[in-house]
């Protein structure tokens, strides 16, 4: 059973920075085409960021683009999401997503997902 678990979110002042980890388990994940986005309240769930497992440039959402780095470590099933420079405007609860077609920037392509992680930026 394909299952993402998120971890990493909390509470960090603006200009600080966090790394959340999602840890894939279950499934052909270094197939797949891995995703990061993020819903703050009230608002739809947003791209932010999104990798292939085997390989290739990641690809960013302009908001984040330059502060965010999204990578992966095969041997761990793991990817990461360096955020830098975070500001309030970044507080959101995070997801980890997977797709085994093509993913891209809408949310609704991507068929596995995390239970999210809380990331709270103060300013």
């Amino acid at each position: 059973q394909e299952q993402l678990v998120e971890s990493g979110g909390g509470l960090v002042q603006a200009g600080g920075s966090l790394k959340l980890s999602c840890a894939a388990s279950g499934g052909a994940f270094r197939s797949y085409i891995m995703g990061w986005f993020r819903q703050a309240p009230g608002k739809e769930r947003e791209f932010v960021g999104t990798i292939n497992w085997s390989g290739g440039t990641p690809s960013y959402a302009d908001s984040v683009r330059g502060r965010f780095t999204i990578s992966r470590d095969s041997a761990k099933n793991t990817v990461y999401l360096q955020m830098n420079i975070l500001k309030p405007e970044d507080t959101a609860v995070y997801y980890c997503a997977a797709d085994p077609g093509w993913g891209g920037r809408d949310y609704r392509n991507y068929r596995y997902w995390g239970q999210g992680t809380q990331v709270t930026v103060s300013s």
